[in-house]
Order: C-alpha cells, then sequence, then structure tokens
C-alpha cells in the first residue's frame, strides 16, 4: 500500500541536511509497488524526482510535485568460478555497507570505494570512483524499469556508456529507468590490489597493515575520514566538483606557471586535473559566508554548517567556478545534481 505524504520535510533525506518541502513523498520498497504507482494520479499528475540516498543532490528550493524514495533491499552472491563470484545488490541497500558485506565475503574489487556516501542504485548512474576505481571495472550488469514503455529490462556495461562520473542514465536515458538492482562480477582469490592512487600505501604502512582488500579498505576509510566531514555532523555531498580533464598541452601551459600542480594520467593525450587542488590554490579552502562554506580539510566539498539554503551553496559553488576559471582557464563542471 502506498502512502503519500504531503507537504513533506526532505531534510532527512540529503545529506546537505537541506530542509525544502516536497508536495508529495513516497517510499517504494517494492517491484509491485514501484508498478502500482505509475498508475496512481498523484504520480500521473505531477512532475517526479526519484529519491535514493539523497547523496549527490543540492535541493535549491522546495519540490513542487512528487519525490519517491527507492527503498528495495536484499543482496544475494553466485559463485560462478573458483577464482569468481556475481553479486547482486538491491538499489536502497547503502553503498558502504555493501561495500563491506562483500569484504566480509572476502570478495575483493570494491574495497576502494569505502564509504563513499549514497546508495547502491545510483552508484552506477554515476559511475562513482575512488583511489584508481571505478564501478564500470567491476559492474556486471543493472535491473531498470522502463518509466516509458512499462517494462523490465537489464543494462550490460557497454549499454550503460560508461564514463568518468557518466553513463547513459546521466545522458539520453536520463529520466526513463529506475535503478532496482546492480549486479557486480567480483574476485573470490588473487585479489588485484590497488594501492598507487593517492595515499593508500603510505597509509597501510602507518597503520602497520599487510595489503589484502580489507585492509586496503582500512586505509581507504582513514584517508575519508581525515579529510571529508560527516554529513551526519555537517551537511555535505562529498566531492561536489568532478576532477577536470584537459589535454596534454594544457595541462603543460599549466605546469608552467604552476610546478606544484597535481594531476594524473586520463587516457590518450589527456590529464585529470585535481579539482581540490585547484579550488585550493584559488583561496577558497575553509571560506564560510553564513553558513554555507568550503571544507578547512578539503576544499573539493562544499558543506552547510546548520542553517544554510541550497541557493547559497549553489551560489558559492558558482563563484569558485568563476575563480577557477579565471585563475587557471579551466572549467569545473559540478558532480550532484543541482535541482
Amino acid at each position: 500500500m502506498l502512502q503519500f505524504l504531503p507537504n513533506y520535510n526532505l531534510a532527512p533525506h540529503n545529506t546537505f541536511g537541506l530542509a525544502e518541502q516536497a508536495k508529495y513523498f513516497v517510499k517504494v520498497q517494492t517491484e509491485a509497488q514501484l508498478e502500482a504507482l505509475l498508475e496512481n494520479p498523484i504520480y500521473q499528475e505531477n512532475k517526479v524526482l526519484w529519491l535514493g540516498g539523497g547523496s549527490n543532490m543540492l535541493l535549491t528550493q522546495s519540490f513542487d510535485g512528487l519525490v519517491v524514495k527507492l527503498e528495495f533491499l536484499g543482496k544475494e552472491r553466485e559463485d560462478i568460478s573458483e577464482s569468481e563470484a556475481i553479486v547482486w545488490s538491491a538499489g536502497g541497500e547503502n553503498w558502504h555497507n555493501f561495500v563491506q558485506w562483500t569484504l566480509d565475503q572476502n570478495l575483493g574489487g570494491l574495497e576502494n570505494l569505502s564509504l563513499i556516501p549514497g546508495n547502491v542504485g545510483t552508484a552506477p548512474i554515476q559511475n562513482i570512483g575512488a583511489y584508481g576505481v571505478e564501478i564500470k571495472d567491476h559492474f556486471e550488469s543493472l535491473k531498470a524499469y522502463d518509466l516509458q514503455k512499462k517494462e523490465w529490462t537489464y543494462f550490460s556495461p557497454e549499454e550503460c556508456q560508461f564514463a568518468y562520473r557518466h553513463s547513459i542514465f546521466k545522458a539520453q536515458a536520463k529520466g526513463r529507468y529506475v535503478v532496482v538492482a546492480v549486479g557486480f562480477r567480483l574476485s573470490r582469490r588473487n585479489h588485484n590490489l590497488r594501492m598507487d592512487y593517492g595515499a593508500i600505501r603510505q597509509e597501510l604502512e602507518r597503520q602497520s597493515l599487510a595489503p589484502s582488500i580489507q585492509n586496503i579498505a582500512k586505509a581507504v576509510i582513514a584517508i575519508r575520514q581525515s579529510k571529508l566531514p560527516d554529513p551526519k555532523e555537517i551537511g555535505n555531498s562529498g566531492s561536489f566538483f568532478k576532477n577536470p580533464i584537459v589535454s596534454n598541452q594544457d595541462h603543460q601551459r599549466l605546469l608552467k606557471e604552476f610546478p606544484d600542480l597535481v594531476a594524473y594520467p586520463a587516457g590518450h593525450e589527456q590529464m585529470k586535473l585535481a579539482a581540490g587542488w585547484l579550488i585550493e590554490r584559488a583561496g577558497w579552502k575553509g571560506y564560510r559566508k553564513g553558513d554555507a562554506g568550503v571544507h578547512a580539510k578539503q576544499a573539493l566539498v562544499l558543506v552547510n554548517y546548520g542553517q544554510a539554503r541550497g541557493a547559497e551553496i549553489k551560489a558559492l559553488a558558482e563563484a569558485i567556478q568563476e575563480s577557477v576559471y579565471r585563475t587557471f582557464a579551466v572549467a569545473l563542471e559540478a558532480e550532484v545534481n543541482i535541482i
């Protein structure tokens, strides 16, 4: 039975903690409920915002429509060979908890993605990534509901069209599909450990930890906790901007003026610049105006210190983009969805 709640405060359902209102709010927990929702007049007569963990959005105003909170739960494992297993997670599962579950199963592949906020269902939409690993590296397929055809379908890795923080679900398929479950192909043994991106190897040495998937996760968690604020304590959405990708020519141009520029190879004749370094070098780290600010330990994170409005955080983001472009001639693109 679907329960529609009017004039609903969305503060508990977005990690910025922004107290914007939804005209209507409903939770969907089963596939049958999702199918029934599409036949409901409230769904048919209002614009709709699909909500996962609320970790990748900035609400700049109240939503004059229906907010649908997806709460599909469940996990399962299938061993397909001595070396690999396929694991499936429902889209409403918390991403970090799911990663820890795979590690408890001694399955390798997702350990570098520990402590990323949000739910499993939104992970492939963003092609989330951290410390040299992206979803696409271990993605098997996903199950989704086609809102246009009103039928269930599956997407292969190729059909998802993954790119850096991008997929088909952010482009031509945006708004058409609801992701309800995601499958990953993980290793049961001979894990391919990724330790050379960021400070993972140094953190392992600092904690006197031997390389393993579980210890890499511990190192990643420690690194992230040392730099990133807990959304339960300070409202934020993790990394607010994408790391910009530039040509080797532009990279060399910037190096001449900024020899300490932080960058990583990003494919054929391209380099990925550290957006946090650009923002910090432009003078924004620790900036605060009212309750909207830039985190003091990680300039890539915009924060709500308590009573900021989404519009104030958006204005701050735009000021940072303008400043970085003026300083480096590099355009920053928001990673979060601005609503």
